[in-house]
C-alpha cells in the first residue's frame, strides 16, 4: 500500500523554470496576486446541495476592496479563457470566492457566472509550487489532456478541470446500469501507467476526476489528475502507482474481475506507445522542461536515493543509480519509454 507520511514541502520557482514559462507563454502578468485574496474579513462554511460540508469556505471582502478584487478576477478569467480579450467581461460577474484551508497550496476557487444565461465556470488562484507547475506541464505534454494555467510572480492561476471526483464516482456511480466495467478498468490501467512513467504521485481517488463520454454504442471513460503537488517528490516507487492506494480498490477490483495479466500488459504497452509518440512530437519542449527540472531541487537527497534504487531494480537498469536529482530520474524514466517499448512483452 502506498503511504505518504509527511506533508509535501512546497518549492519556489527557480530562474530556470521561470525562463521556461516565459518562453512558452505561461508567464503572464495579471492584475492580482494570491496574497491579495487573503484580505477577506469574513468566511462561512460551504455546503453542497445535499447539505454536506465541502471543506471549503466562502470568503467575503470589505466593501472598499471587493469591487477592485472582483474586477481583477474577471480580468484574470479573460486572460485564462479568452487570451486577455476584456470584451468577454461585459456579461460576467464573480458569484463567489471559496478557500480550501486544508490544501497544500490553500487554493482560492473563483466562481464566474455569465449573467445572460446563468452558465458558470471556475478557476483557481494558488500559491505557486514548482512541483505543481512541473506536474501541470508534464500532464499537458505527455497525457491526452490539455492544461490551461498561467503564472505571475509567485501566484499560479489554473483552469478548472471538469469531471466527477474519483471518490464521488466510486461511491455513487459504480452500481449504475450504464457502467461499462471493462472500459473503466482499461482506463484505470492506462491512467496508472501515465502516472508511473512521468512520476506523478498520490493519485488516490480524491486527486483525480472521471470524465464519462457517451459513444454511439457505449460509453468511454478518461481519468484526469487534478492534484499535481506530488510530482517527483516521494522516494517510494509505489507512491507513483495508483493501483497501490486503498481508496482506488473498487477500480482495481474491476481489473481483477475482467482482465488477464496478458490483457493488462497489452494496455500498458498501448499507453507507453502513446506517451512515446507524444515525446517525439514535443521532444524539444520536453527537453527544455527536463533541463530546467534537472537544475531544480524538487525532493530531498534521501528521497532521490530511494527512488533511483527502486526504479533501477524495477527496470533492471543501472543507469538510474547515476541520477543525482528528480529531474534526472524523470528524464531516465521517459527515456525508458523509448528504449524499452516492449517492457511488458514476453520475457
Amino acid at each position: 500500500m502506498a503511504l505518504i507520511s509527511k506533508k509535501k514541502i512546497p518549492f519556489k520557482i527557480s530562474e530556470e523554470l521561470r525562463a521556461y514559462l516565459l518562453r512558452y507563454k505561461r508567464l503572464i502578468e495579471v492584475p492580482i496576486q494570491y496574497d491579495d485574496l487573503l484580505r477577506y474579513n469574513n468566511a462561512i462554511p460551504l455546503y453542497n446541495s445535499k447539505g454536506d460540508d465541502t471543506l471549503w469556505e466562502t470568503v467575503f471582502y470589505p466593501q472598499d476592496d471587493m469591487k477592485d478584487i472582483y474586477l481583477a478576477l474577471k480580468k484574470i478569467y479573460s486572460v485564462l479563457m479568452a487570451d486577455g480579450d476584456v470584451g468577454v467581461m461585459e456579461h460576467l460577474r464573480v458569484d463567489r470566492v471559496d478557500l480550501c484551508a486544508f490544501g497544500n497550496t490553500k487554493p482560492f476557487r473563483v466562481r464566474i457566472v455569465n449573467q445572460i444565461n446563468d452558465n458558470f465556470d471556475y478557476f483557481y488562484v494558488k500559491n505557486a509550487d514548482a512541483s505543481r507547475i512541473y506536474g501541470l506541464e508534464l500532464e499537458h505534454l505527455l497525457s491526452p489532456n490539455r492544461m490551461s494555467y498561467v503564472v505571475h510572480k509567485n501566484t499560479l492561476i489554473e483552469e478548472h478541470i471538469v469531471g466527477i471526483p474519483g471518490d464521488e464516482f466510486i461511491k455513487n456511480h459504480m452500481n449504475s446500469k450504464m457502467l461499462n466495467e471493462i472500459r473503466l478498468a482499461k482506463e484505470f490501467v492506462k491512467f496508472n501507467e501515465r502516472c508511473f512513467v512521468r512520476l506523478l504521485g498520490d493519485m488516490h481517488s480524491s486527486n483525480f476526476v472521471v470524465n464519462v463520454t457517451p459513444d454511439f454504442e457505449e460509453v468511454s471513460y478518461r481519468l484526469k489528475a487534478i492534484d499535481f503537488d506530488q510530482q517527483s517528490y516521494e522516494g517510494r516507487k509505489s507512491v507513483y502507482l495508483p493501483q497501490y492506494f486503498k481508496q482506488n480498490n473498487e477500480l482495481i477490483e474491476l481489473g481483477l474481475k475482467h482482465m488477464t495479466p496478458e490483457t493488462v500488459k497489452q494496455y500498458q504497452k498501448e499507453e507507453r506507445s502513446l506517451i512515446a509518440n507524444r515525446l517525439r512530437v514535443e521532444r524539444y519542449r520536453v527537453l527544455d522542461l527536463i533541463n530546467a527540472m534537472i537544475k531544480d531541487t524538487l525532493a530531498f537527497p534521501e528521497q532521490v536515493k530511494k527512488l533511483r534504487k527502486d526504479l533501477a531494480k524495477y527496470y533492471n537498469e543501472k543507469a538510474f543509480l547515476k541520477c543525482n536529482n528528480m529531474g534526472e530520474i524523470v528524464r531516465r524514466s521517459l527515456w525508458m519509454v523509448i528504449k524499452k517499448p516492449d517492457l511488458y512483452g514476453e520475457k
